[in-house]
């Protein structure tokens, strides 16, 4: 991410002049001070009209008047029958005493005030070391305006510098994401907003940001995904696209293309026209719901593409949302995982997005609220999806009495009383049919669900259990009912309450996993 900016080459010229101003006024001033036959006698008369011939009186540098000292004129233009020599020091010593003071004329007065300018005629009264003077102070002005000046073009040429070599790295990076094998296809935003009628239809909305729905010249259709809360990011952005688009699984949903201009991020994946899980599994209507053998097969869906994730991918990928609304039905009603990969870009000061993403404690583990995060995290979320599956209910469901509100407290009641039978899908004739199978797939979530997550077996042993070459363990511990998950059932009502439950801050290693 471009945190470090390079300064805007206007403001460092303008710096720059604004030195060189300073450096010359000071020079000026230095000069001023160095120059003292540029003060002159000057006799006023006493109505206060100035001498319209002012003469100046130069002395040498010791200090001492000059033996030939030019007269002080008079407002008449003859000298001054007293004139007054003026002693001017010019090393800050004192002044030497004067020579007895000859009062003026009471017609007139002496005053000491600036030369406007030197007569343009030489004068022999002018004495050497003065000159030296003035050509030393016209060196050091030379000395300091090349020294600014110089400075000034160093300053512009290092900002162009800059400038061209910023323009030269953005230009390998398109260079760079374009050679990538297997990189996803490049769209610009002015084509993603066309597509989707400038992002208006929007088929849902979730953590980290809403999709929407384009149909491309060719009849296929892609969902248009605009991700919140990434302006800040390029680089991390364009390597978990390269991740991602590397990542092929038949579970898993495919990225297709991106964007990445300015501060937008889009992901452009394929489009499943039957929508997500959640939008199946909750409805009270036969025509809208799953029959055990479809729901079989997408719990099955589901543990293969976490095995991918977990064990088979080139780099371990921890989802961290899974949720019936991140698993999607093709035609056929497969299911594929999506939203996997986008948890790496998710930093400790994005709060917004860490919040969105966790939601209620409905799919999360308990070990978040230690910030112990692992493959099993998954695990504990693919659990309660299954237990969602089977007994078509949400597992916060506010609509039922307050006991009955916690599917997971629900569900420990049942097994304790050994009527599991009773929270098997009733809107469902196919499941009531099989409800001796449901169980059997019940006794497979309280394995994903255990309370200590050591306990919990890896998805490719779950998938192996789903396929019969083994067996769900013995002994498993019912009391999943802990007490950070306690505390959320007693804050089921309010919301936010049920948020903060498990929001502990969480660094960028943590919420990745071991990539």
């Amino acid at each position: 991410m471009d945190r470090h900016r390079t300064p805007p080459m206007g403001l460092c010229c303008c710096y720059c002049c604004c030195t060189i101003y300073y450096y010359v006024a000071a020079a000026a001033a230095i000069v001023n001070n160095a120059q003292p036959q540029s003060l002159v006698a000057v006799v006023f008369p006493t109505n206060g009209d100035p001498s319209p011939n002012p003469v100046p009186v130069v002395f040498p540098t010791n200090g001492d008047p000059s033996p030939n000292p030019i007269p002080v004129v008079t407002t008449n233009g003859d000298p001054s029958p007293n004139p007054v020599p003026v002693v001017y020091p010019l090393n800050g010593g004192p002044s030497p005493p004067p020579s007895p003071p000859h009062p003026p004329p009471p017609s007139s007065a002496v005053v000491v005030a600036p030369f406007p300018s030197p007569s343009p005629s030489p004068s022999p009264a002018v004495f050497s070391p003065a000159n030296s003077t003035q050509k030393k102070s016209r060196q050091l002005i030379i000395i300091i305006l090349g020294s600014s000046l110089g400075a000034l073009s160093f300053v512009v040429a290092f900002c162009f510098f800059l400038y061209s070599k910023k323009g030269e790295s953005k230009a390998l990076d398109e260079f760079y994401v374009d050679q990538i094998l297997g990189m996803p296809t490049r769209f610009s935003y002015k084509d993603l907003r066309a597509m989707t009628c400038n992002f208006n239809n929007q088929l849902g909305k979730g953590g980290f940001g809403s999709v929407f729905q384009r149909k491309l010249s060719d009849g296929a259709k892609i969902a248009v995904k605009r991700l919140n809360g990434f302006d800040h990011i390029k680089k991390s952005f364009l390597a978990e696209v390269e991740t991602i688009g590397n990542i092929h699984h038949v579970n898993l949903v495919r990225l297709m293309g991106f964007c990445a201009e300015k501060s937008y991020r889009i992901l452009v994946y394929e489009y499943m026209s039957n929508g997500s899980l959640d939008t199946w599994i909750f409805h009270r209507h036969q025509d809208c719901t799953l029959g055990w053998q479809s729901r079989k097969k997408i719990i099955t869906n589901i543990a293969k593409g976490l095995t991918y994730l977990h064990e088979e991918c080139r780099q371990k990928i921890f989802h961290l949302d899974i949720k019936p609304q991140n698993i999607l039905l093709d035609g056929q009603f497969n299911a594929k995982i999506s939203d996997f990969g986008l948890s790496k870009l998710i930093d400790k000061d994005q709060s917004q997005v860490v919040t969105m993403m966790k939601g209620i404690p409905d799919y999360l583990a308990p070990e978040w609220v230690n910030s112990i995060i692992t493959e099993k995290v998954d695990v504990y979320g693919f659990a309660v999806v299954v237990l969602e599956m089977l007994c078509g209910r949400k597992n916060l469901d506010r609509s039922s009495p307050e006991e009955d509100m916690h599917l997971l407290s629900l569900f420990k009641r049942k097994v304790e009383a050994e009527q599991l039978l009773d929270i098997v899908d009733k809107y469902n004739d196919d499941m009531q049919i099989r409800r001796e199978e449901v169980v059997e797939m019940m006794r497979v979530a309280v394995w994903c669900i255990q309370s200590d997550f050591s306990r919990r077996p890896s998805m490719s042993v779950v998938v192996k259990v789903l396929e019969g070459s083994v067996e769900v363990e013995n002994n498993l511990d019912y009391n999943f009912i802990t007490p950070v998950v306690r505390r959320a059932i007693r804050v089921a009502g309010n919301q936010e309450d049920a948020i903060g439950v498990v929001a502990s801050p969480l660094f960028p290693s943590v919420l990745s996993g071991l990539r």
